[in-house]
């Protein structure tokens, strides 16, 4: 009989050990998510409130920032956007660092992973920001310069220019990512050719009658003769 409750007793006890071990982990995870949580709550408000302070969501209208949230069914200010992507952030990394603190290999192992690739998901971050800014940019340089030129299809030149830019920035956040290397960059490659001789065609059939007429007018300014001077020269 005491060895049948010693063969009950002994997985019990051995699991009680284990758990005494582990409980200061995991107390220590606990209290690393609760003051993670209250930091990113704290760092949150200060942020918006200084986002507020700059005129972050004027400066977001006049970029277009606004604009694009809006086209992607997102109705809230753009300071409150920068806010909760800083707040969850903070969120994962407390996360990240609580599970650290269990001192399990695999966890471990898995937090190790995920800082070695926090850096490129920053990376990948400003070049699609700065993408972005500069993609604006040259599209409505692009439309201005073409409209003023008198040309009615400056819209879509500036609109292909702005999908083509992006289309090449997206393909660098992606191999910045090492999300499908080989394939992002096989796929970049045909879409882009594909849209670049799609374009020539379009605007070499559509600029017929117009290259006809600037042919035209030069040969016909060619061949005007000219006036004689009114002065005769003795």
């Amino acid at each position: 009989m005491m060895d049948f409750l010693n063969l009950i007793l002994e997985p019990l006890q051995e699991v009680f050990l284990k758990f005494r071990d582990f409980l200061p982990n995991l107390l220590a995870m606990l209290v690393i998510l609760l003051l993670g949580i209250l930091l990113a709550k704290l760092l949150r408000f200060i942020l918006i409130k200084f986002l507020h302070a700059i005129a972050f969501d004027n400066w977001s209208d006049r970029m277009g920032f606004t604009a694009l949230m809006r086209k992607g069914d997102l109705w809230v200010k753009p300071s409150a956007v920068v806010g909760g992507v800083v707040f969850w952030v903070l969120i994962i990394v407390t996360l990240m660092a609580g599970l650290g603190a269990l001192n399990v290999a695999a966890i471990d192992m898995l937090v190790a992973q995920f800082f070695n690739y926090l850096p490129r998901v920053f990376s990948a971050a400003i070049v699609l920001a700065i993408g972005y800014l500069f993609t604006s940019f040259i599209s409505r340089a692009v439309l201005i310069a073409v409209a003023n030129g008198g040309y009615h299809y400056a819209r879509l030149l500036a609109e292909a220019i702005r999908v083509l830019l992006m289309l090449m920035i997206l393909a660098m956040v992606m191999e910045q990512l090492q999300i499908a290397t080989s394939i992002v960059l096989a796929a970049f490659s045909i879409l882009f050719g594909g849209i670049v001789i799609a374009l020539a065609i379009a605007f070499g059939v559509g600029g017929i009658d117009t290259a006809r007429r600037i042919v035209e007018q030069q040969f016909a300014e060619e061949e005007t003769p000219k006036q004689p001077d009114d002065i005769e020269h003795l």
